[in-house]
């Protein structure tokens, strides 16, 4: 935030009124923040969400915005609004938009941000994505005033895959949940595998059928459950899992029949963050996030906090508060956000995603990061990560 003008001052009236009137902003930049109502889940409570995940990414990244605008005459601030159950989040769109919101950082599902960025009150916004991994919304669905910070479910089943197949675990065994999210996994995971030489020897469906684990028979339950589940799969080098609606992935590891390593939703996961990242200077950014909010930094936290310093960037690059200019700033070749993954992040025009390394992490560790070695591009080795321009369907609406 902006610095206080200094104590010893204040024993000069006139300096003091020249001290304020130098500190202050010249232009002050509202960020809106749309989250959606529901929190997510998780079977583990040590994974459970933290009311404020995301929207502390957001402050963090304000924060950083503000040490850089303070020196240009610039402020930034965040405008929260939170959706009710069953609010239309084109309503809380309007509501921001009202509160003279230019930039809208969103956690909605795939339906919610489409409504949202077709309305009315969207037309003069730039909205940044960074909770729906759909690739639809980049593909058939997308938009020209949605950037999409989250990565998508090709790009990290591509991460996941490169690293699988670059370790010679060809052979997978693939266990699908039931809802449809899970499905959408699935089919990013096959597209993957298929992409870069996988061969899938199995596919079995987990069901699920509700029940209460967190009882006292609920470990035995599972310890006998996923054994039988697995048993009898032909020869395969890895368990790959496909619950994103975190329903049994986390129960596989050291469970199955067979002494085989699980990936996917649980075990080796693909993500765009992880607080074990120490590596590329992660570590300062971990520890201020850590003391403002006495917890780990998490992937929605990661997506918030480079939007928001994608609008910091672009302000301090002469975009200011229109989103237009922020929007071609953006797709300029000046454009690289530095974001403690080892490489800068710029923009894919062809669909306005965002271009990053994705992090494999077993829950302690950053494993590995893709794009893996040997995985060449004419353009970019990270457009080895998702859909690349060729295979786009996007037309800008």
């Amino acid at each position: 935030m902006l610095t206080a003008p200094h104590a010893g001052l204040a024993a000069e009236p006139a300096g003091a009124d020249s001290a304020a009137e130098a500190a202050a902003p010249a232009q002050t930049i509202a960020i809106g923040y749309l989250r959606r109502a529901e929190q997510g889940t998780a079977v583990s409570r040590l994974q459970l969400p933290a009311e404020n995940d995301g929207e502390a990414g957001a402050l963090v990244g304000i924060d950083d915005d503000n040490v850089t605008g303070e020196f240009l005459g610039q402020a930034f601030n965040l405008v929260q609004r939170r959706l009710q159950p069953g609010e239309d989040a084109a309503k809380g769109l309007a509501d921001l938009a009202g509160k003279g919101v230019k930039f809208v950082i969103a956690d909605l599902p795939a339906g919610a941000l489409v409504g949202a960025a077709d309305s009315p009150a969207a037309a003069n916004l730039l909205i940044f994505n960074i909770g729906a991994p759909d690739d639809i919304l980049r593909e058939e669905f997308c938009r020209a005033n949605v950037i999409h910070v989250a990565p998508t479910r090709s790009m990290l089943a591509d991460a996941l895959a490169q690293y699988l197949v670059w370790k010679q675990w060809r052979k997978w065994f693939l266990v699908t949940g039931s809802h449809p999210e899970d499905k959408l996994w699935a089919d990013a995971l096959k597209r993957s595998g298929a992409r870069f030489g996988a061969k899938l020897v199995e596919e079995r469906v987990f069901e699920d059928r509700g029940g209460a684990r967190r009882s006292d028979s609920g470990v035995a339950l599972v310890q006998k459950q996923i054994p039988s589940f697995t048993q009898g799969v032909p020869a395969y080098d890895v368990l790959v899992a496909a619950d994103e609606s975190a329903v049994f992935a986390d129960y596989l590891p050291f469970r199955t029949w067979d002494p085989r390593p699980v990936a996917g939703s649980a075990g080796l996961v693909p993500t765009a963050w992880d607080p074990s990242n120490e590596q590329w200077g992660a570590t300062q950014l971990q520890q201020r996030f850590e003391r403002k909010f006495s917890r780990f930094m998490t992937p929605l936290d990661m997506n918030a906090w480079t939007a928001a310093r994608m609008i910091g960037e672009a302000a301090a690059h002469n975009a200011g508060g229109d989103p237009a200019a922020a929007k071609g700033y953006f797709l300029s070749k000046d454009f690289a956000l530095a974001a403690f993954k080892g490489q800068k992040l710029t923009l894919r025009d062809w669909n306005l995603q965002l271009r990053q390394p994705i992090l494999l992490s077993d829950g302690r560790n950053v494993v590995s990061v893709s794009p893996q070695e040997g995985f060449m591009h004419q353009f970019s080795e990270l457009d080895t990560l998702g859909l690349d321009r060729p295979e786009t369907k996007c037309r800008f609406k």
